[in-house]
C-alpha cells in the first residue's frame, strides 16, 4: 500500500517533466535579470533555489525510470520548425547525465558564494543558462535540437571564463571556443548528409536507419571532431588546462565534470549505434589515442606546479579509458565507460572544489605554496584524502569500478592495450600521492600558513554529499549500474548484429 501511494505520488504520466526540467534554470535566470543590479544576495538566493528545486524535479525522472525499458521513455515530441521537431526523452545512457547536472548545480552556486564579488547577477544567469543548456544536451532526440544545445553551451562557458576567469583568461576562453566550435562545424556537415539521406533528423528513426559503409566513414570522422575535442582526447586537449587553470572554481567544476561527458555521451548515442562498422573500422585509432593519452598525459601531470593543471591533466587520463571502455563493444567496456565518466564527474567537481578551498584563503595555486595543511586543516585533509584515493582508483571508492570494468572489457579485446592501459594506473597513484603528500603532509614551515582555517560550515555543506556518494557508489555500484544495464546490452547487441551483417553481405 506504501508502494503504491508512493508510484502515485510521484507519477508524472503525461507531465513535460523533461522540459520543466530543462527549461527551469532558464526561468529562473529570466528572473534574476530583472532583479536590481546591485543586490548581489538576492541573486545568489535565487539561483540556490532555483538549481534545489531544478535538483528535486530531476529526481522525479529517476523516480518514474524503468530500468527494464531499453528505449527512450517520457518522450515529449511537438511540432517546431517545418520538418525538424522538438522531442525530448531519455534512456538509461542519458538518464544519470541528467541527475548529475541538476545535482552539481547548487554546489557550483554554493561554491562561488564568497568567491565572486563583481557582476554576481551576471555570473548567476550564465550558470543557469549553462545548466539549461547541458540538460538539453542530454535529453535532446532530434539531431537539429540537440546540435543547437550542444553549440550554445559554449556561449555561457566562454562568458564564464573570459570575464570571471584568471590573468590568461581572454587567450583561455578563446582558445576553448575555437577549439571546440571548429570541431562541431564539422559535426553541423555530417547531420546535413545524414537528413539528406535519412529525410529525417529525429533519432530514435536514425538510430535504426542503415548507413553505407562508405558514408558512414565520413560520418564518423566528422563527429569524432567534434567529440575527439570536447573530451577532450590527444592530442586535441590542449585548450583544457589552460580553461581550467583561468576558469573560476564553479568553471571548472562544471568543465570538468559536464562538459567533457558530452564527448562521451556522443560517441554512445552517435557514433556507435550509427555508424558501427566505421566505428570497427576506427577502433584501433582509438585504442591508440586513448593508451597515449593515459600514459602520456599522466607523466605530464607528474611534473605540474599548478594544482588545478595537474587535476587538469588527469582528467585527460581519466577521459582515456572511457574512451578505451567504449570502443572496446563490451558490456563491461561500455559500462565501465559510464560508470567512470560518472564517477569522474563526482571526483574530478570534488577535486576543483578543494583547491577552491585552499585558493579562497591563500589566492595561490602553486603547489609550493602549501605544506603541512594536516596540522591546521584536519577535516580538509580528510576530505582531499577520500577524493585522492577515488581518482588513484582505490578499491572502495568510485573511481575502481569504472577503471576496473574497463580494463576488464579491454582485455577482452586486446590485452597489450589492456597492459598499456594498467600502467597508466599506476602513473595516476603517482601523480595524485605527489600532489597529497607535498600539499597536506610535511612541517607546516610557512608562515601565512600558521593561521589558515579549517572547513567552514558552507564548505562542509558542499563536499560532504561528495564524499558519501563517492564512498556508497565505490561499494554499491550497482545503483549506477542498474540503471545503465538494459540500454548498455540494446546498444552492443545492435553493434555485433550490424557488424556481422555487414561481414556477411559481401559473400552473399
Amino acid at each position: 500500500m506504501i508502494a503504491a501511494l508512493t508510484s502515485s505520488m510521484f507519477n508524472v504520466t503525461g507531465t513535460p517533466v523533461l522540459s520543466l526540467v530543462t527549461f527551469f534554470p532558464l526561468a529562473g535566470a529570466l528572473f534574476i535579470a530583472l532583479l536590481n543590479p546591485d543586490a548581489k544576495g538576492n541573486a545568489r538566493w535565487t539561483a540556490l533555489w532555483v538549481t534545489l528545486l531544478t535538483f528535486l524535479a530531476s529526481l522525479l525522472i529517476w523516480i518514474n525510470f524503468d530500468t527494464r525499458d531499453p528505449g527512450f521513455q517520457m518522450v515529449e515530441t511537438h511540432n517546431w520548425i517545418g520538418a525538424f521537431k522538438y522531442k525530448m526523452g531519455v534512456d538509461g545512457i542519458s538518464m544519470l547525465f541528467v541527475i548529475l547536472t541538476t545535482f552539481l548545480m547548487p554546489l557550483c552556486i554554493l561554491a562561488s558564494w564568497n568567491a565572486v564579488e563583481t557582476r554576481v547577477r551576471e555570473y548567476m544567469i550564465a550558470f543557469l543558462v549553462l545548466e539549461s543548456l547541458m540538460i538539453g544536451v542530454f535529453c535532446a532526440l532530434d539531431l537539429v535540437l540537440f546540435y543547437i544545445f550542444f553549440e550554445a553551451g559554449l556561449i555561457p562557458m566562454f562568458l564564464i571564463i573570459g570575464i570571471w576567469g584568471g590573468k590568461r583568461r581572454i587567450y583561455a576562453s578563446f582558445k576553448f571556443f575555437l577549439y571546440t566550435l571548429l570541431g562541431s562545424v564539422l559535426m553541423l556537415l555530417a547531420m546535413m548528409a545524414m537528413y539528406n539521406y535519412a529525410g529525417t533528423t529525429d533519432i530514435p528513426t536514425l538510430l535504426t536507419t542503415k548507413f553505407p559503409p562508405e558514408m558512414q566513414k565520413w560520418l564518423w570522422l566528422a563527429f569524432f571532431a567534434s567529440f575527439a575535442v570536447k573530451m577532450p582526447m590527444w592530442p586535441f586537449h590542449t585548450w583544457l588546462p589552460d580553461a581550467h587553470v583561468e576558469a573560476p572554481t564553479a568553471g571548472s567544476v562544471i568543465l570538468a565534470a559536464i562538459l567533457l561527458k558530452m564527448g562521451g555521451y556522443g560517441f554512445l548515442r552517435f557514433s556507435l549505434p550509427m555508424f558501427p562498422d566505421a566505428s570497427h573500422l576506427f577502433a584501433p585509432l582509438v585504442f591508440g589515442l586513448s593508451v597515449i593519452a593515459i600514459i602520456y598525459t599522466s607523466l605530464v601531470a607528474l611534473v605540474q606546479e599548478d594544482i588545478k593543471k595537474l587535476i587538469a591533466y588527469s582528467s585527460v587520463a581519466h577521459m582515456g579509458f572511457v574512451t578505451l571502455g567504449i570502443f572496446t563493444f563490451t558490456t563491461q567496456g561500455i559500462d565501465g565507460a559510464i560508470f567512470q565518466m560518472l564517477s569522474h564527474g563526482i571526483v574530478s567537481a570534488a577535486l576543483f572544489l578543494c583547491v577552491g578551498v585552499v585558493y579562497d584563503r591563500m589566492h595561490t595555486r602553486e603547489i609550493s605554496a602549501y605544506g603541512g595543511l594536516v596540522e591546521r586543516m584536519p577535516m580538509y585533509a580528510f576530505v582531499m584524502m577520500v577524493f585522492t584515493m577515488a581518482n588513484v582508483g582505490l578499491p572502495g571508492t568510485s573511481g575502481f569500478v569504472g577503471e576496473f570494468l574497463t580494463l576488464i572489457g579491454a582485455f577482452k579485446v586486446d590485452s597489450r592495450v589492456a597492459a598499456l592501459a594498467t600502467f597508466g594506473v599506476i602513473l595516476s597513484a603517482g601523480y595524485a600521492l605527489y600532489l597529497y603528500r607535498r600539499v597536506i603532509f610535511g612541517a607546516l614551515e610557512k608562515a601565512n600558513l600558521k593561521d589558515i582555517l579549517d572547513l567552514s560550515p558552507r564548505e562542509i555543506a558542499i563536499l560532504a554529499p561528495l564524499v558519501l556518494l563517492t564512498i556508497l557508489f565505490g561499494i554499491y555500484p550497482a545503483a549506477l549500474l542498474d540503471v545503465t544495464a538494459v540500454s548498455v546490452k540494446k546498444l552492443v547487441a545492435n553493434y555485433e548484429l550490424a557488424t556481422k551483417t555487414a561481414e556477411l553481405l559481401p559473400r552473399q
